[in-house]
This record gives structure tokens, C-alpha cells and sequence, in this order.
């Protein structure tokens, strides 16, 4: 079912088909609603018809209170849900056991097993040799990403820096064009209109050629922006496509755990990676929030392996059944080599993944700076870990900045990133909103040596649940082009003081409530 909709551009009036949720969507939403209600039902039934039910209900909230405060989990994860499962009588252990878990599928598990086998040998020994050379702590950082997100070290790889989305599709599109074996993307979002619709064209016409073409897209991303059915649409044009976790309807954790990524690879030589989505507002040709300040990095060289393969991982995991790898996926690359060292790599839910990887890198960056610290994000929505570290690096005399929007895209999450301003600003951290809008870069830098660029943002959805990938550098040439950039947007900042944070009681609640849910969310 499609719509027209007028969207507002800065100099005109521009008109774009929308697509309303398919049916598919509603009615696996429903579905999932439906399930978890009846299950609440026949427990709460139970609890009321059934002599001594009730023993049971509390022995098993006990049971689930131990179970919540014994796990490994973050303590500020833990929370909420003790706070659900001990004031919501029967419900909440229900909904504990419904939707606590963050695992992955044990279907996913079982196909990855397969996919190792698929990926690319790489020997690094010798580069965190040279590593250590220059920098011991700069060799622990990358030894530890290495060992926490399977991924490898390299050098032998230019890098460009994006400041805009419109910079980054420009380049993109020329890069698409000069495409001779095979183009793999993966996005959280993909939207119709001028952005896709600019690749898709190119896609079409390489996938004639008898280019290998393959597409993954989160299925809840894009639940408002594509039709339900867009994988069957893109087959007709030999696209091989698939949708991130197809939503069935299940009440448990499919509705976290989706792929948050965006991965460009042409050819393997060229990767694309950063917060931009492939929808208009990323590129500003249409006005959501003001203006859309996004970045993304370029890659060409032997680190766009590992892009690679965490595209074929994600693409491998979706499929029914696990796709061929043709030759040349992982190819030897030589290009004139730029300063520096890189690690792309992934995160995401066990069993990929035992530690939170990303957040493991933004606390190195963090721990480990002298000088500075600069973050760009379009969240501020941080456990005590990381709001400590945080605080530690500023108490210490590291100059801390961190830059988010000035114009919300969700006005209760905007209220839990101004919640975390007081405590951040009484330790010394610097906070600009960026006034002409919303800005969506995930970007960090330290020190001047030291870098991160990416899909994490600072939330839980990032941190904890989703599939997300960045880059880690060291030493590279483009941090300086990062610093500049970082430059100009402060200017078109508002610096936060004290004295403009103060609310009102009712204010002040309603942040402190969502503050304590903000890990479920």
C-alpha cells in the first residue's frame, strides 16, 4: 500500500512515495502481542483458579531475582528488570522469561559454525610487531579488539573521511560505477527515493552484467520504508537480497538483536562504512530534524577484508540456505600505502560476541587519552561504566567533548541524554548540542593518534543488542581531517552550561523514570 507524502526541502517542495507498514509487519507484531497476552493470561488464570499456584509464582520470582542479580550482566541492565519482575506481580518474571534474553538464535549459532570456514586467512604478526615499536599502548589496544571481536590488524589501506552524507554518496556512486566482479551492502535502514533509488539504477545495471549483487537490510529498519516483500522485488533484478531476522511474530528477543550496521564492499578492494543510512534525510534532500550532519569513512585495501566478512556472516546467517563463496572474494590488494594502522571489526549479541566490543573501544580511547577526547553521537544514553569512565577521563585534566543534537529525532530519548548532562558536566566534560539540527555521526578521537568511526552509537540499543560495526585506527591520515571537521561543527554548537540545565519537579521525574527503563528500551 503506498501513499504520497510532501516532504520540505530548504529551497523547494519535494514529493515522495512512502510505504505504509505492509501486512506482514502488522500482523507479526500482532502476532507477537497476541502470544505474549495469552501466556500472561493462562499464568495470572493459574494464579487465581488453582490452589497453591501462588507458592509457585513466588518461589519463581525468588528464582528469577537470584537468577537476575547472579548473571554477568551489566548492573545497570539488571535494574530495571528486578525492579520489573519484583513490582509487577506474575507479569514480570513473565516478561523476564519472555524478553530478557539478548542470546542469539540457536539457528544462527548453528550456521556460523559453517561460516568460518568461508572467511580469509590474514597473518598480522609482524604488523602488531611494528605496532609495538611505536606505541605499546596503541599494540595492548589493538591486541585486545583483535582477540575480543576475531578480527585482524592492518596497514596497506587508504582511508577517506566523509563530513556529510552527501559527500560520502557522491563518492559512492562513482565507486558503484567502476564495479567489476561483485557489490555487497548492508544497511539498518534502506529507504525509496533519490539516495537508493541512485544506486539501485547501478545495481540493476551490474547485476545484468553478471556482477555477483547481494543486499541485506534490517527487516525492523526498514518496516516503514520498504515493502514487505522487497527481497522477492530485488530477485527479479538478480539482486540476491535478504531481510536482517525476518519478523515472525515471536515474543522473545527478535525485536532486539537487529543489524544496526552499514557496509559498502565493491570488488573487495573499496568499503564503506559510518552512521549513514541510505534514505534522503542522510543526504539532506529532504528536512526531518534540520540539517543532517552524518559521516562515513572510505576504505580501499587489504583491511576491507574483514568488511567482507562480516557482510558474507550476516548475509550466510539470513539465508535458508548457506550460500555458495565465489573466488576473489578476499582479494591480494596493492595500493600506495597511507600512515597508519586499522582495525575494522564487528559487535554484537553471544554467541559472536563475549564482550561488548564497542563499548570496550570507546573506554580504551577513553582510559588511555592524555589530552583530549572528542565523541560526536546522536545519543547520550550511557551505563555508570561508561558515564564513569567518562567523568574519570575529564577528572584527570583530559579535555572531554562530546557533541549531540540541538533538534531530537525522539523526544524521550533526547530527555534521557539531557538526564546524564549534570553528572557530566560537575566532573568538567564539555557538551555542545548541534543547534542547525540533528547530528547522527558516531565519531571519536584521542589524542590526535587515535580514532573510531562507525555505527555505534552511545545507547543500549548499540552497546548491547544490535549487530554494529566500526573501525579503530591508529596513527591513520584522515584523524586529522576528523579533528577539523569536529572543529567547524563546534562552531555551530551551543556550549551547555549548569546554569541552563535546571527543570522543574515534573521535569525532573519524568527524567529520572526513564533513566532507570533506559536499558530496556
Amino acid at each position: 500500500m503506498r501513499g504520497r507524502n510532501r516532504k520540505i526541502r530548504t529551497n523547494c517542495q519535494i514529493e515522495k512515495d512512502i510505504t505504509y507498514i505492509p501486512l506482514r509487519y502488522t500482523l507479526a507484531i500482532l502476532l507477537a502481542i497476541l502470544e505474549t497476552i495469552t501466556i500472561l493470561c493462562i499464568v495470572v488464570s493459574f494464579y487465581h483458579y488453582i490452589p497453591y499456584f501462588y507458592v509457585l509464582v513466588f518461589l519463581t520470582t525468588i528464582g528469577c531475582v537470584v537468577r537476575i542479580i547472579a548473571s554477568n550482566d551489566n548492573p545497570d541492565y539488571k535494574i530495571p528488570w528486578l525492579l520489573v519482575v519484583l513490582t509487577v506481580p506474575i507479569v514480570g518474571f513473565m516478561l523476564y522469561f519472555l524478553f530478557y534474553s539478548r542470546l542469539l538464535k540457536k539457528k544462527y549459532a548453528k550456521r556460523l559454525d559453517e561460516l568460518q570456514h568461508q572467511s580469509y586467512l590474514n597473518e598480522d604478526e609482524s604488523l602488531f610487531h611494528e605496532l609495538k615499536k611505536e606505541s605499546a599502548m596503541a599494540h595492548n589496544q589493538a591486541m585486545m579488539l583483535c582477540n575480543i571481536a576475531n578480527s585482524h590488524l592492518f596497514t596497506e589501506t587508504n582511508q577517506t573521511y566523509f563530513s556529510l552524507g552527501e559527500d560520502l554518496h557522491k563518492s559512492l556512486l562513482g565507486d558503484l560505477e567502476k564495479a567489476e566482479r561483485f557489490i555487497f551492502m548492508e544497511y539498518f535502514i534502506i529507504e525509496e527515493g533519490i539516495f537508493w533509488n541512485s544506486i539501485l539504477d547501478i545495481l540493476k545495471r551490474k547485476a545484468e552484467q553478471g556482477l555477483e549483487v547481494r543486499v541485506v537490510y534490517d527487516d525492523i529498519g526498514c518496516m516503514t520504508t520498504l515493502p514487505g516483500n522487497y527481497d522477492k522485488i530485488l530477485k527479479k533484478y538478480n539482486i540476491k537480497a535478504t531481510p536482517f531476522s525476518k519478523l515472525k511474530g515471536n515474543a522473545d528477543s527478535e525485536f532486539n538483536n537487529r543489524s544496526h550496521r552499514k557496509i559498502t564492499v565493491i570488488d573487495g578492494i573499496i568499503g564503506y562504512t559510518g552512521g549513514v543510512n541510505i534514505a534522503d534525510e542522510y543526504i539532506n534532500k529532504i528536512v526531518k530534524f534540520g540539517h543532517w550532519k552524518d559521516v562515513g569513512i572510505r576504505l580501499e585495501g587489504s583491511a576491507v577484508r574483514e568488511l567482507t566478512k562480516l557482510f558474507l556472516t550476516d548475509y550466510g546467517i539470513n539465508v535458508k540456505k548457506l550460500p555458495d563463496v565465489p573466488e576473489g572474494l578476499f582479494p591480494e590488494i596493492a595500493v600506495n600505502k597511507q600512515k597508519g594502522f586499522l582495525i575494522p571489526f564487528g559487535d554484537g549479541p553471544s554467541p559472536i560476541y563475549h564482550h561488548r566490543v564497542g563499548k570496550c573501544v570507546i573506554q580504551n580511547l577513553l582510559s588511555q587519552a592524555s589530552r583530549y577526547v572528542y565523541i560526536m553521537t546522536p545519543y547520550l544514553i550511557i551505563d555508570n561504566e561508561l558515564c564513569q569512565t567518562i567523568e574519570n577521563a575529564a577528572l584527570r585534566g583530559v579535555n572531554v567533548k562530546i557533541i549531540v543534537p540541538h533538534v531530537p529525532d525522539k523526544r524521550v530519548i533526547f530527555e534521557m541524554t539531557r538526564s546524564n548532562y549534570p553528572r557530566l558536566l560537575s566532573a568538567g566534560v564539555e557538551i555542545f548540542e548541534y543547534e542547525p539540527g540533528f547530528i547522527h555521526a558516531k565519531c571519536y578521537l584521542a589524542d590526535d593518534d587515535y580514532g573510531m568511526i562507525g555505527t555505534i552509537n552511545l545507547d543500549y540499543r548499540s552497546l548491547v543488542h544490535h549487530f554494529e560495526n566500526g573501525v579503530w585506527m591508529y596513527q591513520c591520515e584522515c584523524l586529522n581531517d576528523i579533528k577539523n571537521d569536529f572543529s567547524q561543527t563546534l562552531q555551530k554548537s551551543i556550549k551547555i552550561e549548569k546554569d541552563s540545565i535546571k527543570t522543574g519537579l515534573i521535569k525532573k521525574s519524568i527524567r529520572s523514570l526513564v533513566k532507570v527503563l533506559s536499558p530496556l528500551l
